[in-house]
Formats: C-alpha cells, sequence, structure tokens
C-alpha cells in the first residue's frame, strides 16, 4: 500500500473532533492487540520523525540567528511545536511496551489521549511528508501499521480500568 493510500484515508483535520470519553467513576481504555513487531515497527518511524525539522532552524542558518537574536533580545523563547508531540508520542510507545513487557503480543490500555496522539502523530506524518521543504519519507510499511493502530483504537468501545466503586 502507497503512502498516499494510506493517507487518504485519514479523517480531514478541519472536520474531526475526537469522542468524548468521560466514564463515570474510573479510567475510559480502549484494549488493542499490539505485536512486539509492529511496537518496533512504529518505533523505528519515531526515531525517523524525530529527525524532521519543521522549522528549518537546522537547515536555515539565517533562521536560527534570526531566533537566537530575538530570544537573546526580548527574552522570547525558542519554541519548537513539535516538542511537546514527541514527548507525546514517546509516552504513547512506552505505555504500550510496558504493556506489552517481553511478549511478543498482547493486548494494550489505549487511552484518549493515546487515541489522540496517535491521529496527530498520523497527520504530522501526513504532513511533513506533504510539504515540499522538508525531506521526510517513511516506510510505507510503518505508517500503514500506525495507521492500522489508529484503526483499532478507533473501532474499540472504551470500557473503565480500574472502577471506582460506589462506597470510595
Amino acid at each position: 500500500m502507497s503512502l498516499e493510500q494510506v493517507f487518504v484515508g485519514l479523517p480531514d483535520p478541519r472536520s474531526h473532533s475526537f469522542p468524548d470519553y468521560s466514564l463515570p467513576q474510573g479510567d475510559p481504555v480502549m484494549p488493542v492487540a499490539v505485536t512486539r513487531e509492529e511496537l518496533d515497527t512504529v518505533l523505528d518511524l519515531y526515531e525517523s520523525f524525530r529527525r524532521v525539522d519543521p522549522t528549518g532552524l537546522d537547515a536555515n542558518p539565517l533562521l536560527e540567528a534570526a531566533t537566537t537574536y530575538m530570544q537573546q533580545s526580548f527574552g522570547v523563547p525558542q519554541y519548537r511545536p513539535d516538542e511537546q508531540l514527541h514527548d507525546d508520542i514517546g509516552a504513547l510507545l512506552n505505555d504500550f511496551s510496558d504493556d506489552l513487557g517481553g511478549r511478543s503480543m498482547g493486548v494494550v490500555d489505549a487511552t484518549p489521549d493515546h487515541h489522540r496522539t496517535l491521529y496527530f502523530f498520523l497527520i504530522s506524518c501526513r504532513g511533513y511528508h506533504a510539504a515540499p521543504h522538508i525531506r521526510f519519507d517513511p516506510d510505507e510499511a510503518a505508517v500503514a501499521t500506525l495507521y492500522d493502530w489508529y484503526q483499532r483504537v478507533t473501532d474499540q468501545d472504551a470500557y473503565l480500568k480500574d472502577p471506582l466503586s460506589v462506597l470510595e
């Protein structure tokens, strides 16, 4: 499957909304089957995704100098919008790896935050791939695996993990 075929299946960010997972007295999760091979594939995709600089600071010394000057002169912090996404994706992969443990296949508990992170990871991959000034050519199988994870989470019903009793 080509990248374009995978990316065309993604919901449009302008009209996409996340379901409301607010369930009383507990933490909503969606159990999803994951293999160690899939986790390694998505981890490789994440490593190549982290190396991309969407701001162009690494490739453009003039832009880097201007940003450094603004930071020093006006105290404006140098902010990269992708840093929070990197942290969220890293947390998602760590959670999935912890849930999987040493097994080659298992069920992981995807939370609503994981659902959002998977969506933004996919949308960012599509944006990086389509942007002419960014060289991001991810592995098709890795993007297809990530999309498959996203589909598994969206197709799954939420249930309560560690529900609170009425007496607590």
